[in-house]
């Protein structure tokens, strides 16, 4: 019966998957001030306060990103085109105002665990202390900010599909020598049989 249980809270870990911060997607023009103090927040303060979060701007402004970006205006059921437009986990926000930081958290840590919650007050307590000092120690956190484009996705895509393409090529003729060299085998064996 123990073990019972432990292969299902092991099978409930891989299904459901583990307590962690839920993803950001940021949707912005680089023209929009309030898109400018969602960034400067995220950039500035979530990603040192969550050190397991990933965030990842897209830029409206460049064409290539708007199918993207009325995919999500769908998604989260938006009449307007208004932006920030900021995505966490499975829930929606339009637009930025200090007074959302908390509502923004709270959002980031549905799912997360006490103990990414107790390691995000404190990376918060920290900051609020000496946010220099504490940004300077964890420089990585910035690293898992990253910039999205439908060009250099498209790119990847591509040369995906080039590799894909290669290999298809090269077990197309792999194959292709195996068979002739069966054929070859079969036509130019020597004939067992005995006459009659």
């Amino acid at each position: 019966m123990k073990k019972l249980s432990l292969l299902s809270a092991l099978l409930g870990f891989f299904f459901i998957g583990a307590a962690s911060a839920a993803d950001i997607s940021l949707y912005y023009s680089p023209t929009c001030p309030h898109c400018h103090h969602a960034r400067e927040f995220f950039t500035d303060r979530i990603v040192y306060e969550y050190p397991d979060l990933r965030i990842v701007q897209i830029n409206v402004a460049n064409r290539a990103n708007l199918p993207k970006f009325q995919e999500v205006l769908k998604k989260c059921e938006y009449d307007s085109g208004g932006v920030p437009v900021i995505v966490v986990g499975d829930k929606c926000f339009q637009g930025y105002a200090d007074f959302m930081q908390q509502e923004l958290r709270d959002a980031v840590e549905v799912d997360m665990s006490d103990t990414q919650k107790k390691t995000a007050a404190e990376n918060r307590k920290a900051l609020d202390d000496n946010a220099d000092e504490f940004k300077k120690a964890h420089q990585t956190h910035q690293a898992t900010v990253t910039e999205y484009s439908a060009e250099t996705e498209q790119a990847a895509a591509d040369d995906t599909q080039k590799k894909n393409n290669e290999y298809s090529s090269i077990w197309f003729y792999a194959l292709l020598l195996v068979l002739v060299g069966a054929l070859a085998f079969v036509l130019v064996r020597p004939n067992n049989k005995k006459k009659k």
